[in-house]
């Protein structure tokens, strides 16, 4: 069975977004693959987080996880700083990283290009250790949005150039991006993907949201002044975003969702798009709940923390071995 991996950043609180991008797509991969889904807390501290919040998003990850759909008994699902592995190997592949590829990143570029103070490095090395997460264990399969592509390749550049200089280690990822969903846009300006960071908020629809605050999200979504739906992203951004939500989660194609809407009005899409997603976050807080209240997340982590750490014991002890670090 061929192995994926990945992983969630919760530096907020999980969204409609990662649920359609993410979380949904791991539920369906957990039968077909040998998946790896982890919390990325190391990748939350690139930028001060308030203890407290952290811990609590932390959690609400986990239990989400459980309550979209992943099965511990299908797939191994762990906290990253539980697996020491990570961290030691991403220090070894900043060692095999360029300053020119790392600068080039998105995410540096674009957040050092906004302020010129209390950048860390961590910031820029970051992408060194996402390259760790995945190549630690073999991944054949990476699931990532179209704006995480770029983090792959690099795992992949990493890969190779290690293999060329001390002997076949790693195998090369390959990136999986889903047909549908891969870039859920804001609600609020549709030419921006929907983002926890969203400042006013009402672009960003939560998992845990009250339903009467997403409907109210939804039926103000920012669309156009054409009057007609079709699935036209250039010109028509935000009737594009609300038919890829609707076609997500209720699986009927786009071009169907169209043909069903000719002659009929904008508000008429958004109640039916809010009823879709109102019906789908109230199955995951039902479920959400029942999660906590189980006291059970603290077990799962442990089991597959025990694993994860076997798995990338090994690599990373074979990684040293080969580079010379390790004497014996």
């Amino acid at each position: 069975m061929k192995r994926m991996l990945s992983g969630i950043k919760p530096t907020g609180q999980l969204h409609l977004g990662s649920y359609i991008g993410a979380l949904r797509n791991f539920v369906n991969f957990q039968d077909d693959y040998e998946l790896f889904c982890f919390i990325a807390n190391l990748h939350c501290v690139t930028f001060y987080q308030e203890p407290q919040q952290l811990k609590k998003n932390l959690k609400d990850s986990i239990a989400l996880y459980l309550a979209c759909g992943l099965d511990p008994q299908k797939c191994t699902i762990f906290l990253q700083s539980d697996v020491p592995a990570h961290a030691q190997l991403g220090w070894l592949l900043t060692c095999q990283s360029y300053m020119g590829e790392l600068s080039r990143m998105t995410q540096f570029k674009e957040k050092s290009a906004k302020q010129t103070d209390g950048i860390t490095a961590g910031l820029f090395t970051y992408p060194s250790l996402m390259a760790a997460d995945i190549l630690l264990y073999d991944a054949d399969y990476v699931p990532v949005g179209d704006d995480q592509k770029q983090h792959v390749e690099l795992a992949r550049n990493l890969a190779a150039r290690f293999n060329n200089r001390y002997g076949e280690t790693f195998v090369l990822p390959e990136p999986v991006t889903p047909k549908i969903g891969a870039r859920i846009m804001s609600l609020s300006d549709p030419t921006k993907k929907m983002s926890k960071s969203d400042g006013i908020n009402k672009g960003c629809i939560y998992l845990l949201d009250d339903l009467n605050a997403a409907r109210k999200k939804i039926m103000s979504a920012v669309t156009d002044n054409l009057a007609k739906i079709n699935y036209d992203k250039e010109n028509q951004p935000g009737i594009s975003n609300l038919l890829e939500i609707m076609s997500a989660l209720s699986d009927e194609p786009i071009e169907s969702i169209v043909n069903r809407y000719q002659g009929c009005g904008y508000g008429q899409l958004k109640k039916e798009a809010a009823d879709i997603v109102c019906d789908t976050l109230a199955q995951i807080q039902e479920k959400y709940n029942e999660v906590i209240a189980s006291g059970k997340m603290e077990e799962i982590l442990k089991q597959g923390a025990e694993k994860a750490n076997k798995i990338s014991y090994k690599k990373l002890k074979k990684v040293q071995k080969k580079m010379g670090v390790d004497i014996f």
